[in-house]
């Protein structure tokens, strides 16, 4: 099978069950190398099972492709040699210090030496100074720093995080996508499951998967242009009564509060219009029409879909 070497993942018409229920459908898609792909979705919607049978880590019921260049039926063990893993949930040794982590993990994948390839990463990522500091100890921020500095020592060419973020602050998060971007242009591809918008928009591609299959894909930009929703922003005081009267009228397909406004958006504009006519003479509310954000296409695209488990 020839795969171009520019394809980081291909694959065609995966499909995955648990118990009879089909957690993922007839799946296709490509990422290109050192491309940072988000995955977005409800729980339970299947990103976390279709990033596993991306990379060969999870086998599906049907479907082929390749991943870095290995088949992903048959040849699953070449894959995982160049796949780093890191989910939310820290995964390394709490009673080992930060050096002592990094030197076992170097020392598991048979680097030539632990002692240098850990002071390396230390370096890399901020954490000198703190070599000594038993992990368990460290905030959310410096695990996640270490758990990525981990996950990446042996230099794979595909990265796996699985909503890596979850409870970590701000200032922490956006260091580490800064540090996904780095990795990133230096060549390795990157597949990340998020409940972030920031974070989605930090990434190169997303997808949004909901029961099982994907429904759009694309860019940022494209996935908010083919929402094909036109969105007004609403200011004023006590906006709850105006969101209970407009929210089940023909041609609303989303209300949603931001701060101290709505965000009220429809796929159809002259509906839309319909809709809220009666409320724009209403001297106590200002009306502005505003882009759609990937958040207002988020909530609009959960709306449409329904729990696997349903």
């Amino acid at each position: 099978m020839a795969v171009s070497p520019e394809i980081a993942i291909d694959v065609h018409g995966l499909t995955k069950s648990f118990e009879g229920r089909t957690v993922v459908r007839d799946l296709s898609m490509q990422v290109k190398r050192g491309t940072i792909y988000g995955f977005l979705g409800p729980n339970g919607s299947g990103k976390t099972t279709t990033i596993r049978m991306l990379c060969g880590l999870l086998t599906p019921d049907s479907g082929h492709g390749t991943c870095l260049g290995y088949d992903i039926l048959t040849e699953s063990d070449k894959i995982k040699r160049f796949v780093g893993y890191m989910t939310q949930r820290f995964s390394l040794y709490e009673d080992l210090s930060v050096r002592e982590n990094l030197e076992f993990v170097a020392r598991i994948y048979g680097m030539t030496n632990p002692e240098n390839a850990s002071r390396e990463m230390i370096a890399r990522l901020g954490l000198k100074g703190r070599e000594r500091q038993v992990a368990g100890e460290l905030s959310g921020g410096w695990k996640q720093r270490l758990a990525l500095g981990a996950c990446t020592l042996p230099n794979p060419q595909l990265l796996l995080l699985d909503e890596p973020t979850a409870g970590v602050d701000p200032k922490a998060r956006r260091e580490f996508w800064s540090e996904i971007h780095t990795l990133a242009a230096e060549g390795l591809t990157v597949l990340v499951s998020t409940h972030y918008m920031d974070e989605a928009e930090r990434c190169h591609e997303i997808a949004y998967i909901a029961f099982g299959e994907i429904l759009v894909r694309g860019t940022v930009e494209e996935v908010i242009e083919k929402s094909k929703l036109t969105t007004y922003t609403v200011s004023g005081d006590n906006l709850a009564p105006l969101q209970s009267a407009i929210e089940e009228k023909l041609g609303v397909d989303m209300v949603a509060p931001f701060g101290m406004s709505l965000h009220v958006s429809g796929r159809d504009a002259a509906k839309l219009e319909a809709a809220i006519k009666p409320y724009r003479n209403d001297k106590k509310l200002k009306w502005e029409h505003s882009e759609p954000s990937l958040e207002d296409v988020f909530i609009d695209l959960m709306k449409k879909s329904r729990d696997n488990f349903q």
